[in-house]
């Protein structure tokens, strides 16, 4: 259950607010219809993390209009996804972002302090894996999660990860970032005690088909424990770590 359901409910038990007032608040506004758009209000709520925009293919309009009705309805930390620099210009003439060219990341507001079961380890094949890798850390990093990112590690030189045993071992969670072949995901699983998510890149010569043949070897893995994204799905595997990370024990 979300932190902030909690606290309504712990407002309720203390008696700062009523049971009507509480439902009131679970129950209002659940989603703002702005026309092109119905903006989920309620999804901190629900998953413990705000609804994220997918800027490609949104125009600079439909996006801006998004994020005002997210501030008007109290929404001050928002993370805005696949965004191109021509658009992430436009929208800061009107809205203080942070953006990230590599990752095509554009954030509102700040990242909340670390927390979570320990941190995150974000790794990749190779340099040219890189833009999908900062994707998924800075995806985790404004979740709420410390990320230690371990680049350019792949089988080609297997002395390279493994002279990082002792990040990779004390992680709660592992990505997995490579293209080609996408070997190193079965690598890592087999060496670390914690879930590996493996996300396969577009990165590769003619026969790797845009990342089909390393999607495809990683769901054949045969190290346990390792779970697979869509391909360049950076944010995806960001999003999934985190919420391993904050993963809290059922009563």
């Amino acid at each position: 259950m979300s932190t902030d359901v909690k606290q309504i409910l712990e407002q309720v038990r203390s008696g700062k607010i009523s049971v009507d007032e509480a439902l009131l608040t679970l129950k209002k506004a659940p989603f703002d219809d702005i026309g092109f758009a119905k903006v989920d209000l309620h999804r901190k709520l629900r998953q413990g993390a705000a609804e994220v925009v997918y800027g490609a293919s949104k125009t600079v309009e439909q996006i801006a209009g998004i994020l005002e009705a997210m501030k008007k309805n109290g929404q001050d930390r928002v993370l805005i996804t696949r965004l191109d620099p021509e658009k992430a210009q436009a929208l800061a003439e009107g809205f203080p972002l942070r953006y990230d060219p590599a990752a095509r990341i554009a954030t509102l507001g700040e990242a909340p302090k670390p927390s979570g079961l320990g941190y995150v380890v974000v790794a990749t094949g190779g340099t040219s894996d890189i833009p999908v890798a900062e994707e998924a850390a800075l995806t985790a990093e404004f979740l709420g999660s410390r990320v230690v990112r371990l680049y350019d590690v792949g089988v080609a030189g297997l002395h390279r990860v493994l002279s990082h045993l002792d990040e990779l071992m004390g992680a709660s969670v592992v990505i997995a970032i490579a293209g080609m072949e996408g070997a190193l995901a079965s690598v890592l699983g087999g060496l670390v005690d914690c879930p590996v998510i493996a996300v396969p890149t577009s990165v590769g010569y003619g026969a790797s088909f845009h990342g089909v043949s390393a999607l495809l070897s990683m769901l054949n893995s045969c190290a346990s424990g390792v779970s697979v994204v869509n391909i360049d799905n950076g944010f995806g595997a960001g999003f999934l770590a985190n919420r391993i990370n904050h993963m809290e024990a059922k009563p």
